[in-house]
């Protein structure tokens, strides 16, 4: 080959050298400048100038769909501002459910005055899960849906200070672990017959009589997800709603009575060692197609105010309406929309 002939060949093998990395690179910086979480401001409503901190991470519920809406109802209609948090890998910075170790944000749990999860069988890391620990110890107010009984997962060999949150922990004073300890409950079973059986609400009559706040404009709930088994709340457990069992997956489905019915909502207190008293409303409720109800929407709303000792302010029947388009994703795992970074929940 001539020196010429050669020349061009090795110029021609530069010049494509250097256009692959800057494509690479390129996209390489997209991607480390994708949006990891998403915000929303407070418009006209009580909630101003307070924070909630919404933090989605269940391989199973959808959760990365169900809190983004809720998070745009709180801050458009309530005044809140509002802060959602996804498991993301981040290898691509997609949201992927379940991708369990990575809930990049949770450093805003330290400006938060209300934090509200739906979280599955997590292992974070422990730089992630300081804060989240920390936020307990202040005593601040959580609200926790659905597989939250069982958030937290950690392997055998796992040395972390925060393995006693796993939700089979043994270690003293944290037996069952977050769930047992902050909620009253961990994973115990599914009650109803999972996805054949929905659940309807039953108002519990004790705390309608006593025209609980908690329950304004709340009077008609039915969700997909199934009821869970309960066997205690802990010493201050007070049920709002119990669940009963449906013979079907619809809202018109009978009640199946041959099952007993169990709480699916309450309220209870919480303290962690070395920390303040604080308090909790739960759900076993929560799935992405249950907040198709707008009496639980509304629940949700009204457990945000009592959360944040609003309770004189939570409306007679808050305002639930979903912003924009809403087409929940029936729950199921690996049924997640692949692909989705966290724009598209925007």
């Amino acid at each position: 080959m001539n020196t010429k002939n050669q020349f061009n060949s090795n110029g021609f093998k530069v010049a494509t050298l250097f256009i692959f990395t800057f494509i690479w690179s390129a996209s390489l910086a997209l991607a480390q400048g994708d949006k990891l979480l998403l915000q929303f401001k407070g418009e006209n409503g009580a909630g101003q100038g307070k924070n909630i901190v919404l933090i989605s991470g269940d391989d199973e519920y959808r959760s990365e769909e169900g809190l983004p809406m809720m998070a745009k109802i709180l801050s458009k209609y309530h005044g809140f501002n509002t802060t959602v948090l996804f498991p993301i890998n981040p290898e691509n910075n997609q949201v992927v459910p379940n991708y369990k170790t990575n809930i990049p944000g949770m450093e805003h749990l330290e400006q938060a005055d209300l934090v509200i999860i739906l979280l599955r069988f997590r292992e974070l890391p422990d730089e992630q899960m300081k804060y989240f620990d920390a936020y307990l110890k202040s005593g601040k107010p959580l609200i926790a849906l659905r597989t939250s009984t069982h958030a937290f997962s950690y392997g055998k060999d796992n040395e972390s200070p925060y393995a006693k949150y796993h939700w089979q922990s043994t270690v003293p004073g944290w037996e069952k672990g977050f769930g047992k300890k902050i909620l009253g409950e961990t994973w115990v079973a599914h009650h109803g017959h999972h996805a054949v059986e929905g659940t309807r609400a039953l108002l519990d009559g004790i705390q309608v009589a006593a025209k609980n706040p908690l329950l304004n404009g709340v009077t008609d709930i039915w969700a997909a997800s199934d009821v869970y088994t309960v066997t205690s709340l802990g010493e201050d457990g007070k049920v709002l709603i119990h669940g009963a069992s449906t013979s079907g997956m619809n809202a018109e489905a009978p009640i199946n009575w041959e099952k007993s019915l169990m709480p699916v909502v309450w309220t209870k207190s919480y303290q962690i060692e070395g920390g303040k008293k604080g308090k909790v409303f739960a759900s076993t409720l929560g799935a992405s197609v249950d907040l198709l109800s707008e009496d639980l929407r509304r629940l949700i709303i009204n457990a945000s105010y009592w959360g944040l000792g609003m309770e004189d302010e939570i409306p007679e029947k808050a305002k639930v309406n979903i912003v924009g388009d809403y087409a929940p994703s029936m729950f199921g795992f690996d049924n997640f929309r692949p692909g989705m970074k966290v724009t598209d929940f925007e």
